[in-house]
């Protein structure tokens, strides 16, 4: 009595969607692409207008920069466009779907890899050296960074056993769907919450007492800040609207040899 597993897609849900269900699907996807974009274009714009851009070792100060920009690329900008796809693509076949997830999800790797280094060798070549791992902004980093490689490696195993065995391991990887979804929300959030310390620690150590005087960086830092906001909570609605969330599910059909 072999067990046969497919997949099957609901489209009776989408065709069922009233004008207002696709204007506030169509809303909130804009918007949520807007602040991912807008956070990595206003982080490069603080960096090169009032940092001075990057260098690597020879500079520390300005191979600092690559930090901020980095991170924001990786685990907002990249890591948010991952999720965001996975959501989006109602219509196309769900492997082509997980594979743009998954690519995405890999270009941010190398963003948090050299963010990571940069921010090492920034308080290591200093004069005289900064200690490392003392801040919240650090140890929230860590936990982050964790959440996140642990996500990918889940991810990226079930993806290689879809593709290997799919009808095998059917049972298995639905199982694992809301776990992986549910932290891979819980690892954007801890990430613009990471990224909100950091920015407040850089205002504070950068501009000191001028900080409170609203200089144009200061705002341009702040605005950035609530963009990030802005982009936790359009994913957040997003990602957790139940009207939005992919309604394929698996199917078991039982055949009895004769």
């Amino acid at each position: 009595m072999p067990l046969w597993f497919r997949r099957h897609r609901n489209y009776d849900e989408d065709n069922s969607w009233a004008c207002g269900n696709w204007f506030e699907f169509l809303l909130v996807v804009s918007l949520a692409i807007v602040l991912l974009v807008g956070s990595l274009v206003l982080v490069l714009f603080w960096v090169m207008q009032y940092r001075e851009g990057f260098a690597w070792t020879e500079n520390p100060a300005k191979e600092f920069n690559l930090h901020p920009v980095l991170m924001v690329a990786g685990f907002i900008t990249f890591s948010g466009f991952s999720m965001l796809l996975y959501r989006i693509g109602r219509c196309c076949r769900r492997i082509y779907v997980k594979l743009f997830h998954t690519i995405f999800h890999a270009l941010a790797v190398p963003c948090v890899v050299v963010g990571f280094i940069a921010v090492l060798d920034y308080h290591n070549l200093s004069q005289p050296p900064i200690r490392n791992f003392y801040s919240l902004h650090s140890w929230m980093g860590f936990v982050t960074m964790g959440l996140f490689a642990l996500q990918f490696v889940v991810g990226f195993f079930s993806f290689l056993i879809l593709l290997c065995c799919e009808n095998a391991t059917a049972g298995c990887r639905a199982s694992l769907v809301p776990i992986h979804a549910t932290f891979g929300i819980l690892t954007f959030m801890l990430a613009v919450a990471t990224c909100l310390t950091g920015l407040t620690e850089k205002a504070v150590f950068s501009l000191g007492n001028y900080y409170s005087y609203m200089m144009d960086e200061a705002i341009v830092i702040n605005a950035l800040a609530m963009t990030l906001v802005g982009s936790a909570i359009v994913m957040g609605y997003f990602l957790l609207r139940e009207g939005f969330r992919y309604s394929g599910h698996i199917l078991v059909s039982v055949q009895s040899e004769m």
